[in-house]
Parts: C-alpha cells; sequence; structure tokens
C-alpha cells in the first residue's frame, strides 16, 4: 500500500463548487491505483466519483509517498 499525501491546496478545493461531491477516500483509492512511478508532476484525467462527477487530479512521487498536489472538477 503506497502512502498517499494530499496538499492542503487540493483539500482546501474540494470545498470549491466544480470539485463538490469528491471525497477524499476517492482520492486516495484512485491515487494508489496509478501504476509505475511520477517523476514530475503529471495531470490524471478523467477519474468519475461516486456521485458521477468527473475530475482530474495532479501527482508526484516524492521520497515519502505520492503527492496529491491539487483536484480539477469538470
Amino acid at each position: 500500500m503506497m502512502n498517499v499525501i494530499i496538499t492542503s491546496h487540493a483539500k482546501k478545493r474540494l470545498t470549491q463548487p466544480r470539485q463538490q461531491g469528491i471525497q477524499l477516500k476517492e482520492i486516495f483509492h484512485v491515487a494508489e491505483k496509478i501504476p509505475g512511478s511520477i517523476p514530475i508532476a503529471t495531470r490524471f484525467r478523467g477519474f468519475i466519483s461516486t456521485n458521477g462527477k468527473i475530475y482530474d487530479i495532479v501527482a508526484k512521487d516524492i521520497p515519502s509517498g505520492r503527492l496529491i498536489i491539487t483536484v480539477i472538477g469538470k
């Protein structure tokens, strides 16, 4: 199991209207499922939350785990 770290910026974005309904547990789940390593910040597109909201995440691997930099709702 990979250590997933969500920035305070990403957590704050989840309270905004475009990201409403996306749960932290969903972000942890999709971040763990991304295969391989992510040496530079990369946008991963097309995740769907349980309430049907489509969103993207920007992630990067750091020594302490996988860092979720931001969440972008559609």
